[in-house]
């Protein structure tokens, strides 16, 4: 095992022992709140902008901060769901039970941001240096993202290699 490894361990424990504390109701709230956000920032922020126009001259700039201002908004009233439910969850004793959920939750996620981080990766000629050929966990990582190129664009996944 390499420093690769390592890191690879260190984000997938990371991620898993922050979900274990905060619990999957939580973390699947936050994570909905920021999925939320992004598609309502993404679908509403040409009208928002169009409203702005008084107030800011560039159609870019507008277009920015009607995005952002959507995008905050939605995450706060997120943040706000998030702590009824939780709340609501304690109250039912059941806070064990999400604290196990979420350590799988965070398991998972650990995975996932390791497979995007391995993606990238391929982009790079960081697949050929000698620490990353004599990774002992990195070979599994190659796979999935191998798996992910699917769901890329085509011009972009022709560029990923390992």
């Amino acid at each position: 095992m390499n420093w690769l490894d390592f890191f690879i361990i260190g984000v997938i424990a990371i991620s898993t022992i922050i979900s274990l504390f905060r619990g999957f109701t939580k973390e699947a709230i936050s994570l909905a709140s920021w999925v939320i956000a992004f598609w309502v920032a993404l679908g509403f922020s040409a009208e928002l902008a169009a409203e702005l126009e008084g107030w800011i001259r560039s159609p870019t700039a507008r277009l920015a901060a009607a995005f952002a201002l959507l995008f905050v908004v939605t995450v706060i009233l997120g943040g706000v769901v998030n702590f009824l439910v939780s709340q609501l969850v304690e109250k039912t004793g059941l806070s064990g039970t999400d604290r196990a959920l979420g350590a799988v939750f965070g398991l998972v996620r650990g995975v996932l941001i390791v497979l995007v981080l391995t993606l990238l990766a391929g982009l790079t000629t960081l697949p050929r240096e000698q620490w990353w050929q004599h990774s002992a966990l990195i070979g599994g990582f190659e796979d999935g993202a191998l798996w992910l190129r699917q769901y890329i664009p085509d011009d972009l996944a022709g560029e990923i290699r390992f």
